[in-house]
């Protein structure tokens, strides 16, 4: 009896430290909550693994899509560390309500029309978006991406009837790419990330606008040292270059 309690003592105190040290390790570990416009998809899940890589236990949760829709979810009291909005306008409405205090521009995005391989619609020129038989998709209203295909088509002096109006702008680049639509007005960044999936068709600069990203620390981040990294990583050389290369313009 005394030999199987002292072997149970023993087993006990090798197991203790084990769990000790699984307790300090579960302690460690940290999630990074980021709100960003579903634009900025592909550039951000490249910037969270170089953030991973070199912030040991921090796992970065990106939570993508509209601008306006994400900013929503922040007031009503989403937990969000940071907010990257394709739009001054969102993170306005933010700074209004005390959520966030600094923003900083990080990059600028112009639109494009993406149309699917072979531009089987025939769309050469924005002026072809208002052809009837043309099927065109752009981004609902309210949202960044929709505000600014307004603005080019109002430049254009154009009255197109789009057949679908989508929530963000990836939605309306899957339409293009499931070949369900004609063309699709998109960021130019949103081109370059469909690669052969699409074709781009370039809108003249005295036609095109574009809209502004900026990104800023929530004021309740759970940890508030951590957001600012985030934003420093983003606004920061390697951050840029891998924004550049994605069809973002300089802010």
């Amino acid at each position: 009896m005394r030999r199987a309690l002292a072997v149970l003592s023993l087993s006990l105190s090798l197991l203790l430290p084990l769990a000790a040290c699984a307790s300090a390790g579960s302690q460690d570990e940290q999630t990074l909550r980021v709100f960003a416009a579903a634009s900025l998809t592909e550039s951000f899940e490249s910037l969270a693994e170089s953030f991973e890589a070199e912030h040991d236990g921090v796992t970065v949760e990106l939570n993508l899509g509209p601008s306006s829709g994400l900013a929503e979810q922040i007031a009503s009291g989403a937990p969000a560390d940071v907010f990257a909005s394709a739009s001054p306008t969102n993170m306005q409405d933010l700074r209004d309500d005390g959520l966030v205090t600094e923003a900083v521009d990080f990059a600028t995005n112009s639109l494009e029309i993406a149309v699917p391989p072979g531009n089987p619609g025939g769309v050469a020129s924005v002026e072809d978006l208002a052809d009837p038989e043309v099927k065109v998709a752009v981004c609902e209203a309210d949202v960044p991406c929709g505000v600014v295909a307004a603005e080019v088509l109002d430049q254009a002096g154009l009255d197109v009837a789009p057949v679908t109006e989508e929530v963000d702008v990836k939605s309306v680049l899957t339409k293009v790419t499931l070949d369900e639509v004609d063309a699709g007005l998109v960021y130019v960044s949103d081109v370059v990330a469909a690669g052969d999936d699409v074709e781009g068709v370039e809108i003249p600069a005295e036609l095109n606008s574009a809209t502004t990203y900026p990104i800023a620390a929530l004021e309740d981040a759970a940890d508030p040292d951590l957001a600012r990294e985030w934003v420093d990583l983003v606004t920061s050389e390697q951050g840029q270059r891998v924004l550049r290369d994605a069809g973002f313009g300089a802010p």
